[in-house]
């Protein structure tokens, strides 16, 4: 009988072990190569939307089918009337697509009234203030009809250590124009809301600014360190597996 099988029974165990490792690690760089080719995508849509002249407001039917993949970062010129109601301020200490965005502050998300009867909300801008609250004296609204540009954003989804809205500061840490629409009862369920570039009000504040496209594309270099991590296994188990092999020899 075959010495080999006896010698190989101390390896089936850190070989299944390593072999699930090695599994995890290389699927793990493959994923992070399908995140980059959906970054290169997000990126190249990002750019030519938010270079692109700005449109009219997409019929009243058709607002609602309106998804991210397709329409977020378009740009738009649309007349509105901001109403009277509760504003969401949106706590930031900088915007990765605003470089005018660099200190703490607060972003003012206010409803506002289309000419067609819809309402929508809209990211009026940043105010520089590193600690709003329930006493913070509201940003003045435009009176009437105003022609703005903006972009077409989607809310964000609270990551696991991001808080949650402080009921008793009434700050907001992610910018879901949904969520502050059931908290202040906005009548509003269009799926996005509006960025506001422009115009700047006469106080400056608060201050709108067109995005640019600053989104970091690291995937490949992740991809190649969990390549790499699966490699160095490979290596490091052929070694055991060896070392093992001339013990019991």
């Amino acid at each position: 009988m075959s010495p080999y099988p006896v010698r190989l029974r101390g390896l089936v165990v850190p070989g299944l072990f390593a072999a699930a490792a090695f599994t995890v690690l290389v699927g793990l760089g493959l994923w992070q190569l399908e995140r980059k080719a959906w970054k290169e995508q997000l990126i190249e849509a990002m750019t030519q939307r938010i270079a692109a002249p700005p449109s009219a407001m997409p019929p009243r039917g058709s607002r609602a089918q309106l998804n991210r993949a397709d329409a977020e970062f378009r740009r738009l010129a649309v007349r509105v009337e901001f109403i009277p109601a509760p504003e969401g301020r949106v706590y930031t200490g900088g915007s990765a697509l605003r470089a005018d965005v660099s200190a703490p502050g607060y972003f003012v998300f206010s409803p506002a009234r289309l000419a067609d009867g819809d309402l929508v909300v809209v990211n009026r801008g940043y105010v520089a203030n590193p600690h709003p609250n329930r006493e913070t004296r509201a940003v003045a609204r435009p009176q009437g009809f105003v022609e703005i540009t903006g972009v077409l954003r989607w809310p964000e989804k609270r990551a696991w250590f991001v808080p949650e809205h402080d009921q008793k500061s009434d700050v907001w840490f992610v910018r879901d124009h949904l969520a502050m629409a059931v908290a202040y009862d906005w009548a509003t369920k269009a799926p996005f809301y509006i960025e506001q570039e422009a115009p700047v009000p006469p106080s400056g504040s608060p201050r709108p600014g067109k995005l640019k496209t600053n989104l970091p594309n690291n995937h490949l270099e992740y991809a190649l360190t969990w390549f790499g991590l699966a490699a160095a296994l490979t290596g490091v188990f052929a070694v055991f597996a060896w070392q093992k092999l001339r013990e019991s020899a």
